[in-house]
């Protein structure tokens, strides 16, 4: 299914909602092609990029991080640990907890993931230069931000 605003009325295509949606779906849809045949789905990137820039840390601190639910963490995890990308260990400072520490093969798994969603960047904003990328990913940043202060 092509998406394609040609034909819609310019009050539709003045809807800041209505355009980011548009968009959302082309995103998910060049996110989806990078990521098949890989066995990894988005919560597993997110999951491995915050271990990458983060270090170790609790489930809970990577679901607050990530802002992805405490049951799908878990189920990421497992994915991610089946494949040895992940290790769980216990927290020594509190037994109850386990860290989780991303390994040697996951990082390489995250850097193929990387060239396949930078790809899928291109695709996506094919036409626009360096600066109106920057630009579009602060005023994104800045909405996101905005709406997570509440």
């Amino acid at each position: 299914m092509e998406i394609s605003d040609e034909g819609a009325a310019s009050r539709l295509r003045a809807l800041p909602t209505r355009l980011v949606n548009q968009v959302a779906l082309l995103a998910d849809r060049a996110t989806d092609r990078a990521l098949e045949h890989t066995g990894s789905r988005r919560h597993h990137y997110a999951l491995l990029t915050t271990l990458q820039a983060f270090g170790p840390d609790s489930q809970a601190e990577l679901g607050r991080r990530t802002r992805i639910d405490r049951s799908d963490i878990v189920a990421a995890l497992n994915d991610l640990a089946e494949r040895e990308f992940v290790e769980r260990s216990p927290d020594p400072a509190d037994r109850r907890r386990n860290i989780v520490t991303m390994t040697d093969s996951g990082a390489r798994h995250l850097a193929e993931l990387d060239r396949r969603l930078d790809t899928a960047q291109d695709e996506l904003l094919a036409g626009f230069s360096a600066a109106e990328r920057a630009q579009l990913v602060e005023l994104l940043t800045r909405i996101l931000d905005h709406h997570a202060r509440g």
